[in-house]
């Protein structure tokens, strides 16, 4: 396989951006080797500035839920740049942006659009602030939301550690107000609010974790969350910038059966393009200036164009029997994956919910950071260039998790199983 354009534009590129990306993830740093610059997407496919062609288990990080150039979702963005790029004034598509959202997933009584899934995030915290006049949030190890400063905190050990910022230009004072909880762990959680729960904001917390690989939280641990909140006041936060759409039609809270007071969303309900939104309860949403005293402001919020490809990508997903068909093609997806390792004595795991999924080198998935960490996490480059040799694309990291599309069908799937095998065999010598 040659990749010498990619290594051509990766050279170029780190003259003029640092490391040679524009996010972290995509130097392979924690895979090694260069980034492949990905020319275009077809379906269930990316093709390389080389012209190599991948199957491809990232898709933009599940924004691509319909697959690469869905021809109904570039139809509609063409349209809508007919019509002009953005205005910064109110359109109709902002409203029925909302009205979609709404309707999905009912806890979210009042939306805004915004740019990006650490604006959701981080509009949200504000809000919750703001209604509570209260100061302290709470995070848990493993969880990302975003780059703001106050949610950049390292994981700690224990229930009441001490938040210390994982990142060099965050000030220790902005996430002083920050704690961080195991997760999965209810003790830790009753323990926090025995001591904390009347001075807390709110809790975010991915419901279903995709940035320490796919760890899904234990129905008990959620349902005492939701109860804590309730008993102190505390602004109960469901960050589904990852689970929204891609493990059911209403996200993660529809699957739990549990309703949190905000949601955040992004990347699929722009259909790849920016926008995210974040979005709750009436009362906790009239707090938001020009209502109340909170300000967000964004001049790109809910831009025409980008809102086009996210109601596209919507209508899609929305219909009927979409999201069986997918999770069927996740399943099958891990089922081979764990075949596969089987055969050639490799000590595996993986598993699915919806279109999303997780692979571990351990003998059974893990249920926090701590179990994440504890993976044969040197393994995994092995596989990941192994199987980007056999032309499958997968996350270049062992604590993301994968993505499926609507466009990977049987003959992708069968293709996958052909690379796992081969993947599997070599990295097992």
């Amino acid at each position: 396989m040659k990749v010498a354009r990619s290594a051509e534009l990766f050279a170029r590129c780190c003259v003029c951006i640092p490391g040679g990306v524009n996010s972290p993830v995509r130097a392979f740093r924690s895979v090694g080797g260069d980034p492949l610059f990905i020319s275009a997407g077809d379906g269930a496919y990316l093709i390389d500035a080389d012209g190599n062609r991948y199957i491809d288990y990232v898709c933009s990080w599940g924004a691509q839920l319909v697959g690469h150039a869905h021809p109904a979702v570039v139809a509609a963005v063409q349209q809508a740049a007919t019509n002009g790029l953005g205005f910064g004034a109110p359109t109709e598509s902002e409203c029925r942006f909302a009205e979609t959202l709404v309707v999905a997933i009912p806890s979210m009584e009042m939306v805004r659009a915004v740019s990006s899934g650490t604006e959701a995030t981080m509009s949200a915290i504000r809000t919750a602030r703001g209604y509570t006049k209260r100061d302290r949030i709470v995070k848990f190890a493993g969880c990302y939301h975003g780059h703001a400063d106050s949610l950049l905190v390292a994981a700690g050990s224990g229930a009441l550690t001490l938040a210390l910022p994982s990142c060099a230009g965050v000030p220790s004072n902005a996430v002083a107000d920050t704690s961080v909880l195991p997760y999965n762990d209810t003790q830790a959680l009753s323990d926090y609010f025995a001591a904390h729960g009347d001075s807390t904001a709110a809790v975010i917390i991915e419901p279903i974790a995709g940035n320490m690989n796919l760890i899904c939280a234990e129905a008990e641990f959620l349902q005492t969350l939701r109860t804590l909140c309730d008993q102190h006041g505390t602004v109960l936060i469901f960050d589904e910038v990852m689970s929204g759409f891609r493990v059911a039609a209403g996200g993660a809270q529809q699957l739990y059966n549990i309703q949190p007071d905000m949601t955040c969303l992004g990347k699929v309900v722009g259909g790849g393009l920016n926008v995210a939104a974040f979005g709750g309860r009436r009362d906790i949403m009239q707090s938001l200036a020009p209502l109340g005293d909170v300000y967000q402001a964004g001049t790109l919020s809910g831009n025409p164009l980008a809102l086009s490809a996210g109601l596209a990508v919507l209508d899609i997903i929305l219909s009927e029997g979409f999201y069986p068909r997918i999770s069927e093609n996740a399943k099958q997806l891990t089922a081979t994956l764990s075949a596969a390792a089987t055969a050639a004595g490799v000590d595996f795991s993986c598993k699915s919910i919806g279109a999303m999924f997780g692979i571990y080198f351990a003998a059974q998935p893990p249920a926090n950071l701590s179990d994440a960490e504890q993976c044969d996490t040197a393994r995994f480059p092995q596989f990941f260039h192994a199987m980007l040799a056999n032309g499958v694309y997968l996350a270049p990291s062992a604590f993301e998790a994968g993505f499926i599309s609507a466009a990977h069908d049987s003959d992708t799937l069968a293709a996958t199983k052909i690379a796992a095998e081969k993947s599997f065999a070599e990295i097992a010598t």
